[in-house]
């Protein structure tokens, strides 16, 4: 197996078919529209871990003013390129930048801050979160909230699936009958960090089966009690933690 390349790498297909995936994944049912129950009506909402837009997007549809951040070029690339196709209206209240999570200095506060999809987990759980939590809180409006999106432990500890050779995923990518599949090759949990490390394989075949490009990736996730490091930032909890999709956790605190 080749040396995998860092997951939403410049071109790696993991940025590539984010959006073809993410829509296929049941377990983020319903976290749009939980985001958009924690803000006023036209609110102001800065979106940690942006991607390609998936979230961001949708909310500013909804009416929520929006601005995103992300330290990936290759997912600020598509996110830009899907406000460009938006009416302008909406693509009004949207702004994408490049930036870290954990370093984020805007000047201004939202009335909320949000990081889905386990974005918090890419970070080790200590003083990056430490970090990120004090960037929150620096960016929230009194009384404002956020929402922290990650996995559970529980899940990122069990072994990976019993067989590497089966895809976890097969889609069509809509580009002439071609597939994408998606394996988890190798999976490990370290638990005296709470680090898991897994390697994905992502297949883009053609309609007669032949491979016409391929990425191996490594995506890491940490395991952590985010309560802590919002505690420290002056942060209480909402709310007792919304389960999504059996994975993972919405933990939601507010500033006093």
């Amino acid at each position: 197996m080749p040396s995998p390349r860092p997951y939403y790498a410049e071109r790696g297909l993991s940025a590539r078919f984010y959006d073809l995936l993410t829509a296929h994944d049941s377990t983020l049912d319903g976290d749009i529209d939980l985001y958009a129950t924690l803000a006023p009506s036209g609110g102001h909402v800065l979106e940690l871990g942006a991607g390609t837009g998936r979230v961001a997007i949708a909310l500013a549809e909804r009416g929520f003013v929006v601005e995103g951040v992300d330290l990936a070029p290759a997912m600020l690339t598509q996110a830009e390129a899907k406000r460009a196709e938006l009416p302008p209206e909406v693509a009004s209240r949207l702004t994408f930048r490049r930036g870290d999570m954990a370093a984020l200095v805007l000047g201004r506060a939202f009335d909320l801050v949000i990081c889905p999809f386990f974005g918090l987990a890419h970070l080790p759980a200590g003083a990056a979160w430490r970090n990120v939590f004090a960037a929150i809180a620096r960016h929230l409006k009194p009384d404002g909230r956020c929402a922290v999106h990650l996995p559970l432990p529980d899940l990122m500890a069990a072994p990976g699936p019993p067989d590497p050779k089966r895809p976890v995923m097969r889609v069509p990518t809509g580009e002439s009958g071609r597939t994408l599949e998606l394996y988890v090759r190798e999976r490990r949990f370290r638990p005296e960090v709470g680090r898991m490390d897994q390697v994905l394989d992502y297949v883009v075949s053609t309609p007669t089966g032949a491979i016409e490009a391929r990425s191996f990736e490594r995506q890491t996730f940490y395991a952590g009690d985010p309560e802590p490091f919002a505690a420290e930032a002056g942060l209480i909890l909402d709310r007792e933690p919304t389960r999504l999709g059996e994975v993972g956790d919405v933990f939601v605190f507010r500033r006093p």
